[in-house]
């Protein structure tokens, strides 16, 4: 009887798993059974031993970094930590050109806040122009 009704809800239902089932046959259709003994009988129908299969992301292969042929061209901007003695973190903000591997700004505190970025990238353009383009990993 047990055996019927699981096969039947998992037929019906593909998504559904020992736990959905038992709470249809328990709380819906109100068979006393207990938890132990349906899933003996769950395991039984080797109902538990199917392989969901993987979705795998179609990704583009990604462009070849283009190689700058001139200054300003291309920045790469990135933030680093490592931690002092004492256990609190220090982080840093680089700023670098990518043609002749220049290091435009860096950036040193306990915690960097935005403001503080956005005003260090403003001082290096004051100082040096706009570029091209800027790189960063987005924290990967």
């Amino acid at each position: 009887m047990i055996a019927d009704w699981l096969l039947r809800l998992t037929t019906a239902q593909k998504r559904w798993r020992f736990g959905l089932c038992f709470l249809h046959l328990r709380n819906v259709k109100g068979y006393p059974w207990n938890h132990k003994r349906m899933y003996r009988i769950y395991r039984e129908l080797e109902l538990n031993l199917r392989i969901k299969p993987k979705r795998r992301l179609r990704r583009d292969t990604p462009d070849a970094l283009s190689v700058p042929t001139a200054m300003n061209q291309v920045w790469s901007m990135d933030f680093m930590s490592d931690s002092l003695a004492d256990g609190r973190s220090l982080r840093t903000f680089n700023v670098i050109d990518d043609y002749n591997r220049e290091a435009l700004a860096i950036e040193v505190d306990l915690s960097l806040r935005s403001a503080r970025v956005i005003r260090a990238l403003e001082q290096v353009i004051e100082w040096r122009g706009k570029p091209a383009a800027i790189r960063c990993d987005n924290g990967a």
